[in-house]
């Protein structure tokens, strides 16, 4: 069996820098028609913009916010064959503001899916291990969702589109390395631990659907809100959902991805810490120091508090900061490849 299935990640995920302009365009060179668009500008205080295929044109949505969808065109705008259009808002396209955006392929636009007793509107891309799943919830308990991933689900990450109340409007984040995981969530907004919770229906997710539940902040089935659910399975080679132990130490600790890393996002989930982002582009090169936080609207951080080398076949941490290497926590990530440590005819790529 080969190592892997995808020789050239950059066909499923891809980060394009851009300078702001002030004007409504297009940004192109992502490389393929990406589904999901997450955008943040680095140069200043600025909410992250993500915008998808399946909520369609003018949709936005804050990584550090609970707030409710917002319908603005001079934000993230459309998906394009090439990349996405964007308005003249300064989050999105400040003049002379540095910008970064993280592309996913995900399956085009969006089929029914019945494979839950809560239809679904899905977008999946099951070699990438990748689907966007939109659907109206209805507020009973223990109910299923289809997710047309054909894999279990690793991270789920999901947002209720609507107002209602606040306490249903949070970033609502699964994952499977999580002790008892059916029963425990994560907030991406904020940076609180993990907590437990029945918002999964204190069920394991199967490879056709993840159960949802009602409950005193049911903000995965609240009745007759929109909820947008991200959903990732690892694929080998290409993507990691895995943990590592901190050791406190700036010779830190060293996480074997199998792939050289393109993009990852680093939590400790038994403790108040952010959500660390990083990427091959900035500053694209060892050590990689410049990160943001998918909770706040900070603008980009390149500081030696938060280090990581990225590797041929992994990434390693060169820090002391609790927020990355805390002694003995055990820090969850997920990372998506620039390229597979052996490709799919069994030859090594370079390193880094």
């Amino acid at each position: 069996m080969a190592y892997t299935t995808i020789d050239d990640p950059s066909i499923y995920f891809n980060t394009v820098l851009y300078t702001g302009n002030a004007t409504a365009r297009t940004i192109t060179g992502v490389g393929f028609n990406p589904d999901w668009v997450w955008i943040k500008n680095r140069s200043g205080d600025f909410s992250h913009f993500l915008g998808d295929i399946v909520r369609g044109s003018n949709k936005n949505l804050n990584s550090n916010s609970d707030a409710a969808e917002e319908d603005n065109s001079a934000k993230f705008q459309s998906v394009t064959t090439d990349g996405f259009q964007i308005g003249t808002h300064n989050g999105a396209n400040g003049n002379g503001n540095n910008i970064v955006a993280w592309n996913w392929k995900a399956g085009g636009s969006a089929s029914s899916n019945s494979g839950g007793t809560i239809t679904s509107s899905v977008s999946a891309n099951t070699t990438a291990g990748f689907s966007i799943v939109s659907y109206t919830s209805n507020g009973s308990a223990s109910q299923t969702v289809g997710h047309g991933l054909g894999a279990v689900p690793h991270w789920i990450i999901a947002k209720n589109r609507d107002s209602g109340s606040s306490s249903y409007n949070y970033w609502t984040v699964y994952n499977h390395n999580l002790a008892t995981a059916n029963d425990k969530k994560l907030k991406l907004n904020e940076t609180e631990a993990a907590t437990t919770t029945n918002l999964w229906g204190d069920t394991d997710p199967t490879t056709t659907k993840f159960y949802v539940h009602t409950s005193g902040d049911g903000s995965t089935n609240v009745s007759t809100d929109k909820i947008i659910a991200y959903c990732f399975t690892g694929i080998k080679g290409y993507s990691k959902f895995g943990t590592y132990t901190g050791n406190g130490n700036a010779d830190g600790a060293f996480a074997y991805t199998g792939f050289r890393p393109a993009w990852v996002m680093v939590r400790d989930p038994g403790n108040a810490e952010n959500w660390l982002m990083y990427d091959n582009k900035r500053p694209g090169y060892n050590l990689t120091n410049n990160h943001l936080f998918a909770n706040g609207s900070d603008a980009e951080t390149a500081s030696t508090a938060n280090t990581m080398d990225l590797l041929s076949n992994g990434f390693k941490v060169r820090s002391t900061n609790n927020g990355l290497n805390r002694s003995g926590s055990t820090f969850l990530y997920m990372a998506f490849a620039e390229s597979p440590f052996v490709n799919s005819n069994g030859i090594p790529n370079n390193a880094r």
